[in-house]
This record gives structure tokens, sequence and C-alpha cells, in this order.
């Protein structure tokens, strides 16, 4: 064979090397393209699946604050119009006080030597009082013992709020 020749057919192989490597090439990249498209839809898929479970459990997670701050409102409002209330009677009494409208008195233990009082352990025929002897307070002293007692029951209202926040926060 001539150099001519040689050449020729070094080059044709070459030539015919390069094309199949070309051609293998080319095949997987169709072939590997192909498996990263699916990959990529597949991965897509997935990562909408996740965005919409994601979104999914913060509207229920919303849903639940909004129902609990519509049950500690409507709570609230009870406590306002319990402590609301409980104002008013206290007004109302410390009202009838004042006016003489209402008296307070306590009762007292007539067999009791020390408290050296001298009123009948029986109310008399002309007496409005039932039961055993009573004496009238100051109505300074008893509007301070109702203002006492108002404070109690804001206190307990207050108490009783509280432990219905807890109630509906532990829930």
């Amino acid at each position: 064979m001539s150099p001519g020749a040689m050449k020729l057919a070094v080059a044709g192989v070459l030539a015919l090397l390069l094309l199949t490597a070309g051609g293998v090439w080319k095949v997987q990249d169709w072939r590997y393209g192909k498996q990263l498209a699916e990959q990529s839809g597949t991965h897509q898929a997935d990562l909408t699946a996740i965005s919409n479970a994601a979104a999914a459990q913060v509207r229920a997670d919303q849903d639940k604050r909004l129902a609990l701050e519509q049950r500690l409102a409507a709570s609230d409002q009870t406590l306002h119009k319990g402590l609301s209330d409980a104002q008013t009677k206290q007004d109302r009494v410390r009202d009838s006080l004042a006016t003489a409208e209402l008296r307070l008195s306590v009762l007292l233990d007539a067999k009791d030597p020390a408290s050296g009082c001298s009123v009948p352990a029986t109310a008399g025929a002309g007496s409005v009082v039932h039961g055993g002897a009573r004496a009238r307070l100051d109505p300074a002293h008893a509007q301070r013992i109702i203002g006492i007692t108002g404070d109690g029951d804001q206190g307990l209202i207050a108490l009783a709020a509280c432990q219905a926040y807890v109630r509906e926060v532990s829930r």
C-alpha cells in the first residue's frame, strides 16, 4: 500500500471513529436529556405537592387561630358584661345605702358576755326585723364593706375570665 493510500485509509478510519463517537455522543445526549427532563418534571411535581401541602397547613392554622380569636373575643365580651353588671349592682347598693333606702346590719350574739350588748334576742311586737338581735352599721362602714365585696366580685369575675382564657388557649 502506498503511503498516500495509507494516509487516506487512516483518515477514513479516523473520520469514521469521529462520526461514530459523535453519533454515540448525540444518542446519549438525547437519552440523558430525556431522563433529565423526566426527573425535572417529577421534581417540579414534588415541589408543587409540597407547596400545596404547606399552603393547606398554613390555611388550617390560620383558621384555627381565627376561631380561637373569635372564642377569646366572645369570652372577653362575657367578662366585660359580667364586670359591668357587677359594677352596676355595686353602684345601686351604694346609692341605696347613701339614700338610707337600704341599711346594713349585723347579727349580734346576745349570749356573748364580751359584746356588752343589752339588745333583746327576739324582735319586739312592733319590730319589722325578724330573727336574732341586729345592730345597724354606720353608713360609712357599710360603703367600705360594699366596696370590698365589689372588689372581690370583680376579682372572681377576672379569675373566671383567666380560667376561660387558659382553657381556650390550651385546647
